[in-house]
């Protein structure tokens, strides 16, 4: 008999651990608002409180912040995002585009962890305005310096960071086709 079952999806997979597997985005969303703290902290102080406030406004993380928001609290928001309810990858998003938004304002790069990049890239295929989505559909989408990648068809790629800042509307350059692969002309042929 053939073991034709090994080759369908789901099925007779090798298993890996997935106990790390979660839709809760807890952890990650206080990972960028400590990222935030690290930022604004480099700025003068009443420029990083500012900052601060602006920040946990963009991310959607507070909506009664006032002139009385300090750099401070945002190590105290972490905490209580940590601890708290459940986050969907939503409000990771509103964090992550925040946070990079903050990063420009700053001159800075920000230092974001590859799955929390990959979430948000992953997410945004689906969610970004159609005309973002129209550039990736159809494609795998890779990242050039980290290990991730998903979708399926021909492959575009590039810096992670360039691949969320395009899906998030923040730059429009968007990532382009895998090294060896031809890149499609006007009239829709391979060129």
């Amino acid at each position: 008999m053939v073991d034709y079952a090994r080759f369908l999806p789901l099925s007779n997979r090798p298993r890996d651990d997935e106990s790390a597997v979660t839709s809760d985005r807890r952890l990650a969303t206080a990972a960028v608002i400590d990222e935030a703290a690290r930022l604004t902290a480099a700025a003068g102080s009443e420029r990083a409180d500012r900052l601060a406030a602006d920040f946990v406004r963009d991310a959607r993380l507070g909506t009664e912040i006032g002139s009385e928001f300090v750099v401070a609290d945002l190590m105290d928001l972490a905490s209580a995002v940590r601890t708290g309810k459940r986050r969907r990858t939503s409000a990771l998003v509103h964090a992550t585009r925040a946070v990079i938004v903050l990063a420009d304002r700053l001159g800075e790069a920000p230092r974001l962890a590859d799955l929390t990049l990959g979430a948000v890239a992953l997410y945004m295929a689906t969610s970004a305005p159609l005309e973002r989505r129209a550039v990736v559909a159809g494609h795998a989408i890779r990242a050039t310096d980290a290990d991730w990648e998903f979708g399926r068809g021909p492959v575009l790629e590039g810096p992670q960071l360039e691949i969320v800042r395009f899906l998030l509307g923040l730059s429009d350059l968007a990532p382009g086709p895998a090294r060896g692969e031809a890149r499609p002309t006007a009239d829709g042929k391979a060129g």
